[in-house]
């Protein structure tokens, strides 16, 4: 898979680009504004993902991102300075998928690259409407529902229950579960948050929380929702 990389600071690109490589992606590598505009007009077609720095010499992030959300719906992710993250909603705004600040673990950014390359993928995919059980989750409005009484739920709560029921059947291991959440800044989530993310989805969504049937604890395994 290709991917457009933006990034002017010469010495983070170099180590971007090749950890990329070496994660068995091709990358086209631009230092400015300028340069990335003209690979995005002549060679979008070609890329699976891009990855943009917010603050670039001759313009922002900003710029590309709209340019490449307005020709085609390519993934986008945002490398940003720490100062940057309060204006990242304007860029979310714009279509952009995600964000990550510097600096980063290239693992982190890796797994996000893959979690958004996913989801892309699985959208063909997507059902407007899922019913298991006695729960009900309408996509479209992104709204959950028990007995047909509307639930509320968090955004990590709603993205957690989308992962189990995008794994119906499938034991999920703590592991797996944190490696595909984040929370509401982008950062990981940690193993004590997820308990308490799960109990409180159980307390939400459970007849008897006290005895889920809903989301189920396999011992020593993990969680799974469905048979």
């Amino acid at each position: 898979m290709n991917i457009l990389l933006v990034e002017d600071d010469k010495t983070i690109a170099s180590g971007l680009e090749y950890s990329l490589q070496q994660d068995q992606f091709s990358t086209v590598l631009c230092h400015d504004v300028a340069s990335a505009k003209k690979v995005i007009a002549e060679q979008l077609e070609q890329f699976a993902l891009c990855l943009f720095d917010l603050s670039l010499p001759d313009g922002s992030g900003y710029e590309l991102c709209k340019m490449v959300k307005g020709q085609s719906d390519i993934p986008v992710i945002f490398l940003t300075a720490v100062d940057d993250e309060v204006n990242v909603v304007m860029g979310l705004d714009m279509g952009a998928d995600d964000y990550i600040t510097k600096p980063f673990r290239i693992r982190e950014l890796l797994s996000r690259i893959k979690t958004v390359l996913r989801r892309y993928q699985k959208q063909p995919q997507a059902k407007a409407i899922i019913e298991l059980d006695h729960i009900r989750i309408n996509t479209l409005e992104g709204k959950v529902y028990k007995h047909g009484d509307e639930i509320p739920v968090t955004a990590l709560e709603y993205r957690l229950l989308l992962i189990f029921v995008n794994h119906i059947g499938q034991i999920l291991s703590r592991n797996q579960l944190l490696e595909q959440i984040w929370d509401v800044a982008g950062d990981f989530v940690n193993d004590n948050t997820l308990t308490v993310y799960i109990k409180r989805l159980r307390e939400k969504l459970e007849d008897d929380p006290k005895d889920p049937t809903f989301i189920k604890t396999v011992r020593g395994l993990g969680y799974k929702v469905g048979e």
